[in-house]
């Protein structure tokens, strides 16, 4: 089945304001991590915590998601063209945000919020690990919206045609004809895997049930923070080879190895790492706020 993608990347106007779609996924993501963390802080999962200072957390976390994101995706993609146009640096709305930037970004809120409630990091990080899938997930849906982050041509009678793709846009010479000439069928060779709604389905989807279910009894401390990394890591790398590398960057090695799977290694190894040392650690018990408040 072929499908022409022609979303437009804003939802709505207000007034001269425009909201972008892909501004909305990560709102989304965020409202859904504070749901769900909310029930987790209830069913006390993160023993001492209540609903005001996960709100802290949760503050310090959409900080640490924009800030490392944008960053790391500048430092690990696309340097060049920011230190050329470094206004381009505000324009998150229009992509540009690292998964493994954010990631960094969150451990150092997640840190520095544990130091000030005297809890143990990876505590921390056990409990944040399950609330992060959802918003994965959006932010692939954001990166669909846009008409971005495609993957390779398919090859069959299948895919997605994007006319944001240089090779399809230089045969438009009329926007009007777009949609003509795709029934035609003369598109169909453009046609790409969507591997942007891959990664929801495995990266927001999936991961979210698995963890979610993982999480929904104690766990030893690492064991569900290395669960995250292991099942993040592989996905990722899988994912990779069916979609392009940034066109700035390339291939790295071997005619396949792109930045992601680069650094998507360390993750894989470090989820390795911290379920095996997981065998070994101790088992946080749920503690409700108001049992603790009568402790």
């Amino acid at each position: 089945m072929l499908y022409l993608h022609q979303i437009d990347p804003i939802a709505f106007r207000i007034g001269p304001v425009a909201v972008h779609w892909y501004g909305l996924m990560y709102l989304l993501g965020f409202v859904a991590a504070w749901y769900l963390g909310r029930s987790r802080v209830r069913a006390g999962r993160l023993p001492g915590v209540d609903a005001n200072a996960y709100g802290d957390l949760m503050f310090y976390a959409m900080l640490g998601v924009v800030l490392g994101g944008r960053i790391g995706y500048i430092l690990f993609y696309d340097l060049r063209t920011y230190i050329e146009h470094p206004l381009q640096v505000f324009k998150i709305w229009q992509g540009g945000m690292s998964f493994h930037g954010g990631l960094l970004g969150v451990v150092v809120a997640m840190f520095w919020w544990g130091r000030r409630h005297k809890l143990h990091f990876f505590d921390v990080a056990d409990f944040v690990a399950p609330l992060v899938p959802p918003g994965l997930g959006f932010g692939r849906l954001g990166n669909f919206i846009n008409g971005e982050l495609w993957g390779k041509a398919t090859g069959g009678n299948w895919g997605v045609v994007f006319p944001q793709d240089p090779e399809v846009s230089r045969l438009i010479l009329d926007p009007t004809m777009l949609r003509a000439q795709f029934e035609s069928g003369a598109l169909n060779m453009y046609a790409r895997h969507p591997s942007q709604l891959y990664q929801f389905a495995l990266e927001g989807v999936a991961m979210f049930v698995i963890l979610w279910w993982y999480s929904s009894r104690p766990r030893p401390r690492y064991a569900i923070s290395g669960l995250f990394a292991l099942l993040y890591g592989v996905f990722r790398f899988a994912v990779e080879f069916v979609r392009l590398p940034d066109e700035n960057l390339g291939y790295l090695a071997f005619g396949w190895l792109t930045m992601g799977q680069l650094l998507s290694v360390p993750l894989i190894l470090i989820g390795l790492f911290w379920l095996w040392k997981s065998h070994r650690a101790p088992t946080l018990q749920p503690q409700p706020p108001a049992a603790a408040e009568k402790a």
